[in-house]
């Protein structure tokens, strides 16, 4: 069954394994969360537990959240994702959900928005290379070509300029290394997507290894 959390990741650095290797690990602050709301087939069509993060300023509510925050005995929340695939039996409204209920070894995924880094051209957003930067190239860095003149205009997907990042991500199969407990803390290996500070979420691994 599927379980998750939502939480923040707070950058990256490097643990030691029992054989002495530097293992590369992104450190995220995972909840407590608040199970919000359960959905199930009967009231919504499919089944889901709603969770929440971080509590949100009494002003910045509006009435409709803080009636909904209130069923589960807690403040309106600034994030709030649903998670499928659960034991609705397991999950009660107004439950708080801790890093706990993942474990050292697990696979998880994790999923967030990556940066944003603007308009950005072929090379650097679709990793083309460049041509010839010799005097009479007239070819630099440009995008190349857009296809044959024949059907008089350039076809859906072509490889052009624009908008580069700020895509929702999800990294699978990351291994859990260490959870904190008392601090609220999941060591997962590798990197996730984000910058400092964004939220993710993580949840059980979809494609088991």
């Amino acid at each position: 069954m599927t379980k998750g959390i939502l939480g923040r990741k707070l950058g990256m650095t490097q643990v030691f394994g029992p054989n002495g290797t530097a293992i590369a690990v992104t450190v995220i602050e995972a909840g407590p969360c608040v199970v919000l709301q359960k959905k199930d087939q009967d009231n919504d069509g499919y089944e889901a537990i709603q969770i929440g993060f971080e509590d949100k300023k009494e002003h910045r509510a509006n009435k409709p959240e803080k009636g909904h925050a209130a069923k589960a005995n807690t403040a309106p929340k600034r994030f709030i994702r649903e998670i499928r695939g659960v034991n609705l039996g397991e999950y009660e409204v107004g439950q708080e959900l801790k890093v706990d209920i993942f474990a050292a070894g697990e696979s998880v995924d994790v999923a967030g928005v990556t940066k944003g880094k603007g308009f950005q051209g072929a090379i650097k957003r679709h990793n083309q290379s460049r041509g010839p930067m010799s005097h009479g190239s007239r070819y630099h860095r440009g995008p190349g070509s857009l296809g044959a003149v024949d059907p008089a205009r350039v076809f859906k997907g072509q490889s052009l300029p624009g908008q580069m990042g700020g895509d929702n991500v999800t990294i699978q199969n990351l291994e859990v290394i260490k959870v904190d407990a008392d601090r609220n803390l999941i060591l997962v290996k590798g990197s996730v997507p984000g910058p400092k500070n964004s939220v993710v979420l993580v949840s059980t691994a979809v494609k088991q290894k």
